[in-house]
């Protein structure tokens, strides 16, 4: 049975079991929340900005994780679930705070890997640095010339408030280009369609993590397109947090009709609950996209770049 046959047949566990991707992952919040709560009774999240969000977060589940049993944990079950989401290629984002758990960078990153040789080694898994937006930004420099060094990262990522400059960061994207290393950042999920093209063009992005802003700008949309920006985009994330009104009028069908290379993924499933399958199945029966259409998109983000 075809991807799109099994949309069109409300086949969900089929569509289950199928390739996907998920390129916009948390790695530390990619878990199934079922993985550490029996009975999952959590107050409704309801969000209007990335500080309720963590507030929630913290309130409601991370109490239950510490330390390095707590970090494997949540990345193991990130792993598990990726897998039994049929994802076939997992960018996972990791910070390297969690390091302070290992003795040492190399004993972390060795961690990881054995969770994926482990759990999924069947994925195509692509580690994904995350750093943090600030205006300090020599530690950061510092602490990625010592990490780019173990040659583990494959994919890089900014986050944060996606209306500030990135302009700080553009030597560290230079070295991380010079390796080889995916660029990406968070940009137009809470800034303007015009901060995603000076974003991407300052840091010359691959990719976009949301860029839904880009919707409201023909112009930016053109740019992207002729620029073949993909842009990573999490539909449940959009939503939960208020970004986007509903999956009926998602801006990724928008996107996608504009010609911009799209995909669809997780970001948060520990705080969100939403798979990739389902966001799938909420764009499907919202109306937002046809069947052959979000067969495409699961064939873009099954590509390699």
């Amino acid at each position: 049975m075809t991807f799109s046959k099994a949309l069109a047949d409300k086949d969900y566990e089929t569509l289950r079991t199928m390739p996907k991707s998920d390129l916009h992952n948390h790695a530390t919040r990619g878990g199934n929340i079922r993985d550490f709560f029996d009975d999952v009774d959590l107050p409704k999240r309801d969000f209007t900005n990335l500080d309720e969000m963590q507030q929630w977060y913290d309130a409601n589940i991370k109490y239950k994780f510490s330390g390095q049993e707590g970090f494997i944990a949540r990345v193991e079950s990130a792993f598990k679930q990726a897998q039994h989401d049929g994802i076939r290629r997992l960018a996972l984002s990791f910070g390297i705070g969690d390091s302070i758990h290992f003795a040492s960078l190399e004993a972390y990153f060795m961690a990881i890997r054995q969770l994926h040789q482990t759990i999924a080694p069947e994925i195509d898994f692509i580690p994904e640095l995350c750093l943090g937006r600030t205006s300090n930004i020599e530690p950061v420099q510092d602490m990625f010339d010592e990490v780019i060094e173990y040659d583990f990262f494959k994919s890089i990522d900014l986050v944060g408030d996606d209306r500030d400059s990135v302009a700080n960061y553009k030597s560290i994207y230079r070295k991380a280009k010079s390796k080889g290393i995916i660029l990406k950042a968070h940009l137009g999920e809470f800034g303007d369609a015009e901060s995603v093209r000076k974003g991407v063009d300052v840091l010359e992005l691959d990719e976009v993590q949301h860029g839904i802003a880009a919707a409201t700008s023909i112009e930016v949309k053109n740019w992207l397109r002729t620029n073949d920006v993909q842009l990573n985009i999490c539909p449940s994330s959009n939503v939960m947090l208020n970004r986007v009104p509903s999956y009926e009028i998602h801006p990724i069908k928008e996107l996608f009709h504009h010609g911009i290379k799209v995909t669809i993924n997780s970001d948060d499933m520990l705080i969100f609950d939403q798979s990739v399958t389902q966001d799938y199945i909420n764009l499907f029966e919202s109306g937002c996209m046809s069947a052959n259409d979000l067969n495409t998109v699961r064939e873009t983000g099954l590509l390699l770049r």
